[in-house]
């Protein structure tokens, strides 16, 4: 194999990973509006999920790690939030709730996923799955909680 061809391939599998990657966020966060609203059990939830989808097409340990990540994170996560929102996270939207919990514990515990990637896929998820203009809130909360856990990385991609 020449180097083109292995530059080539890690593009790829670069590619591959960032989209299965991008698809197991959204069926995270589906995960845990489920778990917010009914209150169920989250491993019972995460093996209800890995058993109605295909997990052949998403990273099934990233799947995992960002829902039981989230639901044992809650009392850090949520103040985090809310010193950035007007009101108690409990008072937001589920749907938005749940990407903002998943986006923050992203910033804290994923440094290998740069925090461009965790503010635009949260963004583009609302856009997705929630009222027309709440990317703008979403965006917004989240851009302050990448500055403070992320500083370093927003200082350096701003200059």
């Amino acid at each position: 194999m020449t180097d083109s061809n292995k530059s080539t391939d890690s593009g790829s599998n670069k590619k591959s990973l960032a989209k299965a990657r991008g698809k197991s966020r959204r069926l995270a966060m589906q995960a845990i509006y489920q778990w917010q609203m009914t209150g169920d059990n989250i491993s019972d939830i995460k093996q209800q999920f890995v058993e109605e989808n295909n997990m052949a097409k998403l990273d099934p340990k990233f799947f995992s790690e960002m829902v039981s990540g989230v639901a044992s994170s809650i009392s850090e996560l949520d103040p985090l939030l809310e010193k950035y929102m007007s009101r108690s996270v409990e008072s937001v939207d589920p749907v938005e709730r749940s990407i903002l919990r998943l986006a923050a514990y992203e910033f804290i515990n994923r440094f290998d996923v740069p925090y461009r990637v965790v503010l635009n896929e949260a963004v583009d998820i609302t856009k997705e799955y929630c009222a027309e203009n709440s990317h703008t809130f979403v965006n917004a909360v989240l851009d302050k909680v990448a500055k403070e856990i992320r500083h370093i990385e927003v200082q350096s991609a701003s200059s």
